[in-house]
């Protein structure tokens, strides 16, 4: 490879994120071909001096490096398919959402078609691309990481590799997401709650603000716990969280809301306690969501 300001890069869907990632490697020097399947979202990325091919399979071939930005592993592959012949060997790194399942199949896919395979995700904002605290993280083939590594930078600093497993990044992707829509969702019940009382909801920001912060200090301690097996000392135990629950439904009532998702967080609750559970760490909850193997 010669310096990354001049590998050529093809990026494959340009919605929101897509077209964040290809403004950033066009901002970086790069000869960059973009697709999309409503050619006009390329326009403003023309204009800046990337090219639109006018189909996968003329993207794919104009560049050794090829990123897909789609939804989901089947409107990659939907994409890509056309341009299967092209793939044969380039370096193929996706950062659509999906399964783990989903990962393999695509890597078992891309490797079918002679590509070199990297699975990534990205975990910021369109508007945070290329800034050093972005993080980006990838699992598959380890050379298409090193050979690019400068390259991939150019979407955000923060960039990490898990591991030969092709299906590690949606594994992360998925575990670190799975905290997101309740906790959005807890964030609009209390901005609804407090509209309802007072018509503002700037105490629900700064008490939400608050709220992360609190549990990114108490994250490593439960880790611990969750990774030892040890729930015997707790900083607020499954219990604690147990007699509040009645309180989500008093909520609900007073300031008229449905409060029908918490009953799934009280039942979890409740079979925890029915475990055993009740006087250790919350963080036991993790021996209740695992599901006992029921191979044959």
């Amino acid at each position: 490879m010669t310096g990354h300001h001049r590998t050529p890069v093809t990026v494959v869907g340009l919605g929101s994120m897509g077209s964040a990632l290809a403004e950033a490697f066009v901002d970086a020097g790069h000869a960059v071909t973009v697709w999309n399947r409503t050619p006009s979202k390329a326009a403003p990325l023309v204009a800046k001096g990337a090219v639109h091919a006018r189909s996968t399979d003329e993207a794919v071939a104009a560049s050794g490096l090829v990123i897909t930005c789609l939804t989901t592993y089947d409107d990659t592959l939907a994409a890509l398919g056309p341009a299967a012949a092209a793939l044969d060997g380039r370096a193929l790194v996706t950062l659509n959402s999906g399964s783990p399942a989903g990962a393999r199949e695509m890597a078992a896919w891309a490797d079918g078609q002679g590509a070199r395979y990297l699975d990534g995700a990205i975990k910021n904002l369109p508007s945070a691309v290329g800034a050093e605290s972005t993080l980006l993280y990838y699992s598959g083939d380890r050379s298409v990481f090193d050979e690019f590594t400068p390259t991939l930078r150019v979407m955000g600093g923060d960039t990490v590799y898990l591991g030969a497993d092709p299906d590690l990044s949606a594994l992360y992707e998925m575990a670190v997401g799975g905290t997101l829509l309740p906790s959005l969702v807890g964030f609009f019940q209390g901005a609804a709650a407090l509209q309802a009382k007072t018509g503002r909801i700037e105490l629900t920001i700064s008490n939400h603000l608050t709220l992360n912060r609190t549990m990114e200090a108490a994250s490593r301690p439960r880790a611990q716990e969750i990774d030892s097996g040890d729930y015997s000392d707790p900083a607020s135990s499954v219990n604690l969280f147990l007699a509040g629950s009645a309180h989500d439904e008093e909520l609900g009532k007073e300031a008229n809301l449905d409060a029908e998702w918490h009953k799934g967080f009280h039942d979890l609750l409740r079979r925890a306690v029915d475990a055993g559970h009740g006087e250790h760490s919350i963080s036991a909850l993790t021996e209740v969501l695992r599901t006992p193997d029921r191979a044959a």
